[in-house]
């Protein structure tokens, strides 16, 4: 089968392609605004890439398009492909009749946490020795790959609650239909699609239903929403984790993020000792552990497989160091997930070390402002903030102003060769500058690296 994939370069998609190509299928692809890690996957993969979206791509008459949900009406490919009746699915639709299929799907959720907690999932089945096949929104350092098929019967998934498509409005993850389902963090996100968090929880209750008696869902004990969701049916086993101690059956954690006894009330099942910072690990893997208990994995041989976990590339990555300054890339976009980030690292640090926060407001519920007043609560952890300026609609520095009353220095530019100066003329050996976007962010991490390198 000849598969031309639309908006190949998505972190999803570009795992798509690589399980297509797996699979043995002819596998090509169009995008714009290539970046790594997906783009170097696809390269290494042999996967022809076309630039752009022009109708006439249709000469390649592949047996089917796969539509990514980076696609609208008005696309010229697309509106070629309606106009000439040919075939075309959605990402999650394929995914579910091609390689889903007959498999027990363990699938994460959860507006946070998804891609590290997937991976630590898929590491330690793969160190018990059951062969998953994967998909994750990154690269986990421990494979150096997003997907792949796996040998034997289990398959561990990423589960993203935005949109399947411009003709599927569902969530992508009503197509994987898990039997372990593990539901993390629920925040408003996705203002673009979700007007409020009750419409994600109605996603949620949808996923919920599809998950079997014999099925297992694993729930943050500590978040709201997910027992809203639960409330609203539950049909299988449930699993919490970060529970109280003295709650039967929950999973638990006692000890530093870094160094901790996994409990279920008050028994010790294992212990992990990791290189991962933050209480938000601490909690991934809990979830990892609840749900790779439910297909088989005791979870004194979990923790010690997490011990030897290597987290995933952009998680909080060391890019390089240049004129004793440290530069670190970090995927965190939504303002909660900055804020655990940078308390992770200033845990590790101490309170003396200077850290310097660099972001981009990219993702679509970022640019239209809905998480804005968030902000300054984000990045109060930082020694000092630096924010690029787009056309949001918004202004970043006064949004950022509280944190000048807070004695936090903010700096803002248009363009990221602007910032980078900001950032090169305010740093000083041994400060740590944690950058964070879900883009490639113009290249800043090597830019600055070059320029703390010449000053």
């Amino acid at each position: 089968m000849h598969l031309h994939i639309l908006g190949i370069c998505g972190t999803f998609m570009g795992g798509l392609a690589a399980l297509a190509r797996e699979a043995g299928h002819r596998v090509t692809g169009c995008d714009t605004g290539v970046y790594p890690p997906m783009s170097e996957q696809l390269q290494a993969l042999g996967i022809d890439l076309i630039e752009g979206f022009g109708a006439d791509q249709m000469a390649l008459q592949p047996d089917v398009f796969v539509i990514g949900n980076v696609v609208k009406r008005g696309n010229p490919l697309m509106e070629a492909i309606l106009d000439a009746g040919a075939a075309y699915t959605s990402g999650p639709q394929w995914l579910a009749e091609h390689v889903l299929q007959g498999r027990h799907v363990l699938a994460v959720a959860g507006t946070h946490g998804k891609t590290s907690t997937t991976s630590m999932l898929a590491w330690v089945l793969d160190s018990a020795g059951l062969q998953p096949g994967f998909l994750v929104g990154g690269v986990p350092q421990n494979f150096g790959i997003s997907a792949r098929l796996g040998a034997q019967k289990h398959f561990v998934i990423e589960a993203d609650e935005y949109d399947t498509a411009l003709f599927d409005k569902r969530s992508k993850f009503v197509h994987y239909r898990p039997r372990t389902a593990v539901l993390n963090y629920l925040e408003h996100d996705h203002a673009d699609i979700f007007p409020d968090l009750a419409s994600i929880e109605t996603q949620f209750h949808h996923l919920v239903r599809t998950v079997p008696a014999s099925g297992r869902l694993v729930v943050n004990a500590r978040d709201d929403a997910l027992a809203r969701v639960l409330a609203r049916g539950c049909w299988s086993e449930v699993q919490r984790f970060g529970t109280r101690r003295e709650e039967p059956g929950g999973l638990c954690a006692r000890g530093e993020p870094h160094a901790f006894d996994v409990l279920r009330g008050s028994l010790k099942l294992g212990r992990v000792d990791w290189t991962l910072l933050g209480e938000h690990n601490q909690m991934n893997a809990l979830a990892a552990i609840g749900a790779a208990e439910h297909a088989g994995v005791p979870a004194e041989a979990a923790c010690e497989a997490l011990g030897r976990f290597e987290n995933v590339r952009r998680r909080m990555e060391l890019r390089g160091e240049a004129g004793g300054v440290y530069v670190y890339d970090d995927f965190a976009h939504h303002p909660t997930a900055m804020r655990t980030t940078l308390d992770g690292l200033r845990r590790k640090l101490g309170l003396d070390a200077r850290i310097l926060a660099v972001f981009e407001p990219r993702s679509n519920t970022m640019k239209l402002g809905t998480m804005k007043a968030q902000l300054p609560w984000a990045l109060e952890e930082a020694d000092a903030a630096f924010g690029l300026q787009g056309a949001y609609g918004w202004n970043v520095a006064d949004t950022l102003a509280p944190l000048l009353a807070d004695g936090i220095p903010v700096f803002t530019a248009d363009t990221v060769d602007a910032l980078v100066a900001h950032v090169a003329a305010f740093a000083r050996p041994g400060d740590h500058v944690l950058c964070m976007s879900n883009g490639g962010f113009g290249g800043l991490h090597d830019r600055l690296l070059k320029a703390l390198a010449v000053d």
